[in-house]
């Protein structure tokens, strides 16, 4: 294993890697064993659960979408997916319960 193969993702010991093609300026590598793609050093971190938690807690209390945004320090776009997600969970339909009904005099 290489000097430089501690920055890669661990995937299976002695994997070997390839460099692929640039992305964005920055060399690809893909795995020789499985072809998983990624870069060196990836700019995009993945959305942490608190994050996520706070961002449910500022929907419920109606903080606009770029309030949200300025405060999580989320993307805009993945803001806005990740509400439709959240709004094509909710059923659509409503559940009303009937009402008994009195004879009037």
């Amino acid at each position: 294993m290489r000097k430089d193969d501690a920055k890669l993702p661990k995937m299976r010991i002695g994997t070997r890697y390839q460099k692929w093609t640039y992305s964005r300026r920055e060399p690809k590598f893909a795995c020789k064993d499985c072809g998983r793609q990624f870069i060196e050093n990836p700019e995009f971190k993945p959305i942490s659960v608190q994050t996520k938690a706070l961002v449910d807690k500022l929907l419920l209390e109606r903080v606009s979408l770029a309030g949200i945004v300025r405060v999580t320090g989320v993307s805009a776009r993945w803001l806005q997916s990740y509400v439709n997600g959240k709004y094509a969970a909710v059923a659509r339909q409503v559940d009303v319960p009937a009402q008994k009904r009195t004879a009037r005099d």
